[in-house]
């Protein structure tokens, strides 16, 4: 049996739409799984336009994509996690169980980390195959549009949660998808005040939409001198940091509060210029790196969250196209005038 795909073909930007057989052959712990709804992450993106970071990692030919929901058709002769009928997502890091890291249960810092859609055939296609262990049931009856994009949320979650926020002034930098995720997580967890920061005036309308008190565009605003208005010349007590971009960085450790907490997510290019001595130790400043999700506390979460009924996935969702409409569902992506696109095979 074959099925459409859209995979990585080459060393060159773009996908390409093949036909090939479906992953029916699964070992001890694996799970076929048909694919509901799977959406696009920046990642994807990347992968796609094929820039430097792509190219060091991605060895083609491989299926891309990696968020997503779906019905499970095929368990292995093992699998005991998931059954037959089940609604399922993916954490998508697959990790070897034996590194220091996994040793410790600290999944998400495995040195042997493999990727769906980026190491491993992912969801850009019909059929995917993933082992038990990553795949969460999902017993809501929610549209599957929006439980494919809780990997992305996860991430969101992972950073915004890792810090109270409760009662707090909170920073959200860079409002993409994820970011806008940021907002709508810190409104639905009680944040005090919810400060964005964006350059992309629809992303900012959007936030705004969310629930952000104030949006900052650091185009036309001095975004230091702003926040510190915006906070009584104190700072903020939670900088959650989407962006990656260098000098929107170095802006937050400028406004954060004394004693306050970063938490980071952003990947940047460069290399990041802060008074360290000023701005971090005599601040008493608290820094978290976030990878990835815990597994699988982060998703505990996500699905707290989304039995709530506090956030707003309807909204984040902006797009949704057929599987085979994938360069019209990339074009809007990149454009940045979006919130999650989702894909339907």
């Amino acid at each position: 049996m074959e099925m459409v795909a859209y995979i990585k073909e080459k060393r060159a930007p773009g996908f390409t739409r093949v036909h090939k057989p479906v992953p029916e052959h699964l070992v001890d712990d694996e799970v076929l799984i048909k694919v509901l709804a799977t959406s696009i992450c920046g990642t994807d993106v990347h992968i796609y336009e094929w820039n430097e970071w792509s190219q060091n990692r991605i060895k083609p030919p491989v299926t891309a994509g990696h968020e997503l929901a779906g019905v499970v058709i095929k368990i292995g002769p093992k699998v005991t996690k998931v059954s037959v009928g089940d609604i399922v997502s993916a954490e998508t890091h697959i990790v070897c169980h034996t590194c220091e890291f996994c040793q410790r249960g600290e999944y998400h810092l495995c040195e042997n980390t493999k990727i769906l859609g980026v190491d491993t055939d992912g969801c850009f296609a019909e059929y995917v195959k993933v082992p038990d262990y990553n795949l969460i049931v999902n017993k809501t009856k929610t549209d599957p549009r929006y439980l494919s994009i809780q990997e992305p949320l996860g991430n969101a979650v992972h950073t915004m949660m890792h810090f109270p926020i409760k009662d707090k002034t909170v920073a959200v930098v860079g409002c993409g998808p994820i970011g806008l995720m940021g907002v709508d997580i810190a409104k639905a967890l009680g944040a005090k005040k919810i400060i964005a920061v964006e350059v992309n005036e629809y992303r900012i309308e959007f936030a705004k939409r969310l629930g952000a008190d104030v949006v900052i565009n650091p185009i036309k605003e001095d975004v230091i001198k702003r926040v510190l208005e915006e906070t009584g010349h104190e700072g903020v007590d939670v900088v959650t940091e989407f962006s990656g971009n260098k000098g929107a960085i170095e802006a937050a450790f400028k406004y954060i509060k004394r004693g306050g907490k970063m938490s980071m997510l952003g990947i940047g290019d460069g290399k990041i210029n802060i008074d360290f001595s000023n701005d971090v130790v005599f601040k008493g400043v608290s820094i978290y790196g976030v990878v990835g999700r815990l597994m699988f506390k982060t998703w505990e979460q996500i699905q707290e969250l989304i039995s709530s009924g506090k956030l707003h996935l309807d909204k984040i969702v902006t797009h949704v196209y057929r599987l085979d409409q994938m360069e019209e569902a990339m074009a809007i992506m990149r454009s940045g005038n979006s919130g999650k696109v989702v894909l339907i095979p």
